[in-house]
């Protein structure tokens, strides 16, 4: 990794100001966390800070308050869980502390109490509209808080805020945290130099939000299969009709460039060769297979792909040696058309000899609700942020880092 990375600083009794992703679901009351994933991938950072004797603040975003103040998007309920899984990593107690702004003067004199071994949580810092507008004195007045920065939130390294690259004109050293440099390294070695055969498998429900994504693939992998929604206009642009399928009518021909592309580039681009239709989008609907080769009944859609395509997809992804997955193969909150879904998640958990990356959103759902999480070398937790990634473009918040 060519960007500064924590472990190459000495964080003895020094204020560390972490840029985490604690943007985490609420109970509707705003009192409770639901989910801590977001919680847990960044717990190896503190860790390693606390463990160097670092002084931590913590600086996050959660929901979107509108740059004002909101007790429904307060950070104040992730103070006791953080304390608890901290308390349990380190088995010693924590202090966390919480400050009720993330500037000011009330979180410059607890910053500046803080003790070694000890954390900050600043509140909220979209409750200022200066965080999103990237505004210089608000990133002047954060970095004046600490003495090192660091940013271990990837999840937001596509935004150019206050918090993610204003900070770093204001306070150097920028380095990566731990889960940054994870994000980098694989997602970086994906694009730069995978192992081959690699194969990538894009899916979801519209091929609009993934354009770049496929174009920028198709100079990289072996193998490209396309499944979801988006693969219906694909379909239309082999001439066969979809009846109620999600189709993109103004992207069929950015379908037909993506053919032909693969074509040129000796890429395999892999769609189903059959799906499982369905008489209405509901849970319980009348299901038939269909060979996508004919046209669709005009009133039946499709849902998921069909046994033949597993059975292909399952036979590409065995022989990989890099594999990266973004996007569900098909309706898969429905559990009558999560049957694909779940078949690429335990195809892709089942090639132990593969460095196997999912790229953040549904696809990270699917394999949690698959239950195999724990064989997949890497889940990206930046759904916006790993797709710009793929894309090739550059991120704001990597970009800012100083360079090693």
């Amino acid at each position: 990794m060519a960007k500064l990375s924590i472990r190459d600083l000495d964080l003895n009794n020094k204020r560390v100001f972490i840029r985490v992703d604690f943007n985490v679901p609420l109970t509707e009351d705003g009192t409770a966390i639901t989910d801590d994933t977001r919680i847990r991938a960044t717990l190896p950072t503190i860790v390693y800070a606390l463990k160097h004797h670092a002084k931590v603040i913590l600086a996050s975003h959660l929901g979107r308050p509108k740059g004002k103040p909101n007790p429904k998007y307060s950070l104040r309920p992730v103070v006791d869980r953080l304390r608890e899984l901290l308390d349990a990593e380190l088995s010693r107690s924590i202090n966390v502390a919480f400050s009720p702004d993330c500037v000011g003067e009330v979180a410059s004199e607890l910053a500046r109490q803080l003790e070694s071994g000890q954390v900050l949580l600043l509140e909220n810092l979209r409750y200022h509209a200066a965080e999103e507008a990237n505004d210089p004195q608000f990133s002047s007045a954060l970095a004046s808080l600490g003495e090192i920065y660091v940013n271990d939130a990837f999840g937001s390294a596509h935004r150019a805020h206050a918090s993610t690259e204003g900070i770093t004109h204001f306070l150097k050293p920028a380095a990566a945290g731990l889960l940054m440099e994870k994000e980098l390294t694989y997602l970086g070695k994906a694009l730069e130099a995978p192992e081959k055969p690699f194969v990538a498998i894009i899916g979801g429900s519209k091929i609009s939000g993934k354009i770049d994504v496929i174009d920028n693939l198709l100079d990289k992998v072996n193998t490209l299969v396309i499944v979801g929604g988006m693969a219906y206009t694909f379909q239309r642009a082999l001439g066969v009709t979809t009846g109620k399928s999600l189709v993109e009518e103004d992207k069929i021909e950015v379908a037909r460039e993506a053919l032909a592309k693969a074509k040129a580039n000796g890429v395999e681009l892999l769609l189903p060769v059959d799906n499982i239709l369905a008489d209405s989008f509901a849970p319980d609907a009348n299901t038939q297979p269909w060979d996508s080769s004919v046209n669709f009944p005009a009133d039946w859609q499709g849902l998921d792909i069909g046994p033949k395509t597993v059975a292909l997809i399952v036979d590409v992804v065995s022989k990989a040696r890099t594999i990266l997955w973004n996007g569900p193969a098909g309706v898969f909150e429905f559990p009558a058309f999560a049957i694909g879904t779940n078949a690429i998640a335990h195809a892709v958990a089942a090639n132990t000899e593969a460095i196997s990356i999912i790229g953040g959103g549904d696809s990270v759902s699917a394999i949690n609700q698959a239950g195999v999480a724990d064989k997949i070398t890497h889940i990206s937790t930046g759904g916006g942020a790993s797709l710009e990634f793929l894309e090739g473009k550059k991120l704001p918040g990597v970009e800012a880092l100083t360079e090693k």
